[in-house]
């Protein structure tokens, strides 16, 4: 059967969570809807890991090795240490980071595993108001804490 005596089939009709993105036409290019936002966040993903890194293994070492331990550590420590700015913004920047990483980690997770748009955007609700929930709560201890 060559091509010209191929029987015309019908374009495949359904919801967009039924049928792969590419069906329709899978050489066509596909035309960016707007802007670079995954690109950003694919590059903001490696820089913060890198930086998460850097502050992770340096508060570990100053804590664990220069410091002697973590025997000595109790509320009046921590209020001590929060008291002085260095170590305000050492660790606001770790929590600032840590949960804009693991954000949009389980939004890109999010973006691949929920077939229903209705659906994605809840959970990407749900998700960033508990980043927000996260980040404020942090911030607030972090800048007020006290131990009297």
């Amino acid at each position: 059967m060559t091509t010209s005596q191929a029987p015309n089939i019908a374009k495949t009709v359904g919801t967009a969570h039924d049928r792969p993105a590419s069906l329709d036409n899978p050489r066509s290019p596909r035309r960016p809807k707007g802007g670079n936002f995954e690109k950003n966040a694919w590059l903001f993903m490696r820089f913060s890991g890198l930086a998460l890194i850097i502050l992770t293994l340096g508060h570990m070492t100053i804590m664990l090795t220069l410091d002697n331990g973590v025997h000595r550590i109790d509320s009046a420590f921590v209020a001590q240490r929060w008291g002085q700015p260095f170590w305000q913004v050492w660790d606001l920047t770790m929590l600032w980071l840590a949960q804009l990483h693991g954000g949009n980690g389980v939004r890109t997770v999010i973006a691949d595993y929920s077939r229903k748009d209705s659906t994605r955007f809840w959970l990407n609700v749900v998700l960033a108001l508990s980043m927000i929930l996260t980040v404020g709560l942090g911030t607030y201890a972090i800048l007020t804490f006290n131990s009297n």
